[in-house]
């Protein structure tokens, strides 16, 4: 696995989404809790190419991995 030298909010404006901190608690209050049977690029709120970037940089350990893991964990 690469490690990243992204913060939390780099991967929300990745994902096309405001980074600073009051728009990411926003974001996770909104959206949580995702239910465990949900995979979170299945989840309904992501567009089709926020869903594909998830799934692409989980499924390759990718530069970004770490970082969605978080998310993942903040959304449960």
């Amino acid at each position: 696995m690469e490690t990243s030298n992204h913060a939390f909010s780099d991967l929300f404006a990745q994902l096309g989404l405001p980074g600073d901190a009051a728009a990411i608690t926003r974001f996770i209050t909104t959206h949580r809790p995702l239910p465990e049977d949900v995979e979170l690029a299945d989840a309904p709120f992501w567009t089709p190419a926020q869903a594909a970037f998830l799934r692409e940089e989980l499924g390759e350990d990718a530069d970004w991995a770490e970082l969605v893991d978080q998310l993942n964990a903040a959304l449960r």
